[in-house]
């Protein structure tokens, strides 16, 4: 059955704690090539049949109107993985 995988972040004028912390974690853990983090969501259904452009579109208004919030979040993905 063929999954669409919704990527979700949060948006890039807001603070991110999460992605802060995790940030600050590796620094002090000597890893410096890293210089920021961000942290998402990624959200995976699983569709019956086949996907057609019906599907996706309605996977796409479903990703705007229920698996994010449009005040904080962007939905960055809406994608077919096999």
């Amino acid at each position: 059955m063929p999954t669409i995988v919704v990527d979700v972040m949060p948006k890039a004028e807001l603070l991110d704690p999460q992605g802060k912390a995790v940030s600050g974690a590796l620094a002090r853990l000597g890893q410096e090539a890293f210089t920021s983090v961000r942290i998402g969501k990624r959200f995976e259904l699983t569709v019956e049949g086949q996907v057609t452009d019906e599907v996706l579109a309605t996977a796409r208004q479903v990703a705007d109107e229920i698996l994010s919030n449009s005040v904080i979040e962007d939905v960055v993905a809406v994608e077919v993985v096999q």
